[in-house]
């Protein structure tokens, strides 16, 4: 017997979250209902998708207050995403890209078919999604573009056919949480329907900032979509996105957790030394988490634009499909970048993105012998990125003046000579910026074309074949300027900014070019009705391109004032190989369902970040290294009213080839090249890998009196132990905890009235998403110390809303 198949463009189910809490009105019968994801552009069964995915309905996400990607980690296994001070980091299987502008991400984001490639894209808000699809493992036939690692589907709600609304408001009061989610759609006349949705969410914060006195990170988000649907004919239908964002952020949820004594210093600590030596203010002698951090203040300005066009035109029984995207964001920042109270140095930088692209896809019928998706797509961006170190308080200039002295007298000279250098050096480095400027400019074409074979009612073979051809030029500038920003002539300043930052100007500029082909191919085999098992073997790549952050020049060829160090300009194209085996099982009738997947990816010439020590960070190619695992996935009807969801991923991460890995404060280096030392990866895992990682969730439903409802849903997520650090520091391991998260409701299903009320961490657990070395601390001033960014503490809010 075949599989059941379905495929309908209008179909807009409320998807269930594998491995979550779900809506739990959808299943008051035993039997579990079928979840309809589009992961392969068809919309079918999630248990005929031969790939490991999960899937998360959008109202489930407003129901548990999950508003970005960040917070989607905690319910998708082998998910990690997480805010640093310069950038975001997004990870599947262990694979991700580092912080530098001049990535695109190993995880792929999609937004209603179009790419949202860039890093900053992760940290806006959700907005009246229908669903969230995590595709895990190379996705590079369908979807394309640099999903080396995953991808991520967004898809928003549509227009119905009957008029609905809804209005909502949730209210913390220990971090002052406040949204409000406002939502109309339904049928203009008999053949355009609209939808219009709008978001707004203000957040106080749960660090507090000790020395300006107030709590941050300080969020103010507003988000606006519109989305108009258009059946033209009878084969012709078209929808209409526009949507406009906005999300700032005050302040940061970062401190200071490790600060450790200084021989330099005379045995104190580096934030001893600020307060003491140089009059910082006593709040930097907060070096615990406690929730708690010194800063003189940071932000993050973020506006974001997009218009999707998606055509679809019916020929016989297939589909002709056209979806063009115009994508614009642009933000300014202010990172407190040595993240103490002290003014030591700070960060200004804005980014300007554009893109522009167009996909034309052909799906046939199915159903018959052979299946086909094919298309070609096209993508133009253009990216604008600056950044500047500023100095101007006497804190490096005090530092620069000391190390320089204790050179001289230790190179013999006399205590006068000695005396003359470090203050010729302190002058030369006083209100100093440094502003870089960084452009990449990209063209993308591709073809891609999948034919699936049922050769028979068990057996199905599918071939993807994807070729892209991109073209990239980049170029970066640094130069050396005054507080006011007129460039200042080459002399000892540049000679301290390359002996202690490993700094110097350069200007340079370059070209990439060339063709890859990805393919895949995948056979499945129904065992039976209930039990669908399949294999799959993929090649993927993810193009080169241009390190924005270096601030050096690849060339060790002695400067302008005679320093031979060596930064990072280009890098190269990333490969992966991967294998994947799993199976899809119900069972009890359709009371239940258990799948799972192993998998073993090679990838080759892995690009990474590498912190160089002070100020930069240099992007190279790590070598090679291996992700393999198994992921399980199910759930179950328990009674009438309670069902219960899992999932469960084992992880195993190993670089194979990476001789030139980042050195943790105080290890011993491996080798030493142009004065950057490296310490050798082959062997170690890599930064954000658990051994294991999970959730289990149980929803419970009973109606009561004339129409009501009460619904509880609880889930617990919990992880094995991970590094949270780049550079793999043993310190910086964060212990394996369990987070407990709890809804309770109670509704008039006839009135379409709620009142929730949402436990978020009811176990209180102190989780690190990212840490990394306190900058110059250890470099100039001889004192390990670490920052981290801490996740939020327990939280309970109240949750009303209206439906119509």
């Amino acid at each position: 017997m075949t599989r059941k198949r379905i495929v309908n463009r209008r179909v807009a189910p409320m998807v269930l979250a594998v491995g979550l809490c779900a809506n739990p009105a959808l299943y008051a019968a035993p039997a579990l209902e079928e979840v309809l994801v589009t992961a392969t552009l068809r919309t079918e069964s999630l248990q005929d998708v031969p790939v490991s995915v999960n899937a998360m309905a959008g109202e489930k996400m407003q129901e548990a207050g999950i508003d970005k990607i960040e917070d989607l980690q905690a319910y998708v296994p082998n998910l990690s995403m997480s805010e640093t001070g310069i950038g975001t980091n997004i990870y599947i299987r262990g694979i991700g890209s580092g912080i530098n502008p001049g990535f695109e991400q190993s995880v792929g984001m999609y937004f209603d078919g179009v790419s949202y490639s860039r890093a900053q894209l992760t940290r806006a808000p959700f907005l009246d999604l229908a669903r969230v699809e995590v595709l895990r493992g190379p996705q590079n036939i369908l979807y394309g573009k640099n999903s080396i690692a995953g991808a991520l589907s967004l898809v928003s709600a549509r227009p119905g056919q009957e008029q609905e609304g809804m209005i909502s408001g949730l209210y913390e009061p220990d971090h002052d949480e406040k949204i409000v989610d406002f939502m109309v759609s339904g049928p203009i006349t008999d053949t355009l329907g609209a939808r219009v949705a709008i978001r707004k969410r203000e957040f106080g914060g749960y660090i507090e900032n000790l020395t300006l006195n107030r709590d941050e990170p300080q969020r103010d988000e507003s988000t606006i979509r519109a989305i108009l649907d258009w059946d033209a004919t009878p084969d012709l239908t078209a929808m209409l996105k526009f949507e406009l964002g906005k999300f700032d952020v005050l302040g940061r949820q970062v401190e200071i957790v490790n600060d450790q004594p200084s021989a330099i210093l005379g045995g104190a600590t580096y934030s001893q030394a600020l307060a003491g030596s140089f009059g910082a203010d006593s709040s930097v002698l907060n070096t615990k988490q406690d929730y708690k951090r010194s800063s003189n203040g940071d932000y993050s300005n973020n506006r974001t634009k997009n218009i999707t066009l998606n055509v679809d035109y019916a020929l016989g029984e297939s589909t002709l499909t056209f979806i063009t995207g115009l994508l614009q964001y642009e933000f300014d920042e202010l990172c407190d970048c040595d993240f103490t109270g002290a003014p030591v140095f700070s960060v200004p930088f804005e980014e300007d993105y554009d893109q522009y692209s167009q996909e034309i896809r052909w799906v046939s019928a199915a159903g018959g012998t052979l299946e086909h998706i094919g298309g070609v797509y096209y993508q133009k961006s253009n990216l604008d990125f600056y950044d500047s170190i500023v100095i101007d308080s006497g804190i490096i200039p005090a530092a620069v003046s000391s190390r320089v002295r204790a050179q001289a007298i230790a190179a013999g000279d006399s205590p006068a000579v000695a005396d003359a250098k470090a203050a010729g050096a302190s002058a030369a480095i006083a209100n100093t910026t440094t502003p870089r400027n960084f452009t990449s400019d990209a063209e993308l074409w591709s073809v891609f074309w999948q034919t699936t074979w049922n050769v028979n009612d068990r057996l199905r073979a599918t071939l993807g074949l994807r070729y892209s051809d991109e073209t990239k030029d980049g170029a970066r500038s640094l130069t050396v300027a005054d507080l006011a920003g007129t460039e200042r002539p080459i002399g000892t300043v540049d000679g301290v900014l390359a002996s202690l930052f490993k700094m110097e100007r350069h200007d340079l500029s370059g070209s990439q070019s060339g063709g890859k082909l990805a393919p895949s191919l995948n056979v499945q085999f129904d065992v039976n009705d209930d039990v669908m098992a399949y294999a799959t073997a993929s090649r993927g790549h993810k193009s080169g391109g241009f390190d924005a952050r270096s601030n050096a020049s690849p060339s060790a060829a002695p400067n302008p004032v005679g320093a031979s160090i060596s930064g990072s300009f280009e890098y190269d194209e990333e490969q992966a190989t991967s294998f994947e085996v799993g199976a899809k099982t119900s069972f009890m009738d359709g009371r239940g369902e258990l799948n799972i997947a192993a998998f073993f990816t090679k990838y080759d010439d892995l690009q990474v970040s590498i912190f160089d020590g002070t100020l930069g960070f240099n992007v190279g190619n790590a070598g090679a290294a291996e992700t393999k695992g198994i992921e399980l996935d199910g759930r179950f009807a328990l009674t009438d009213n309670l069902l219960m969801t899992g999932a469960l991923a084992f992880l195993d991460f190993e670089f194979t080839d990476f001789p030139n890995g980042q050195c943790y404060q105080g290890q011993t280096p491996d080798s030493t090249v142009n004065g950057v030392n490296y310490c050798d990866y082959e062997g170690m895992t890599n930064q954000y890998v658990a051994d294991y990682s999970g959730n289990l969730g149980f929803v419970y439903t009973r109606e009561f009196g004339d129409a009501m409802e009460f619904r509880a849903a609880t889930d617990f997520t919990f992880t094995d132990d991970y590094n949270s650090s780049q550079n793999l520091d043993p310190s910086q391991e964060q212990d394996g905890y369990v987070e407990v998260n709890m809804r309770l409701a109670v509704a008039d299903v006839k009135s379409g009235w709620e009142v929730a009320l949402i436990g978020k961490n009811l176990t209180d657990e102190d989780v690190v998403s990212y840490s990394n070395d306190v900058p110059l601390a250890d470099s100039s001033f001889g004192s390990i110390g670490h920052y981290a960014f801490i996740e939020r503490p327990r939280s309970v809010a109240v949750q009303v809303a209206y439906r119509w």
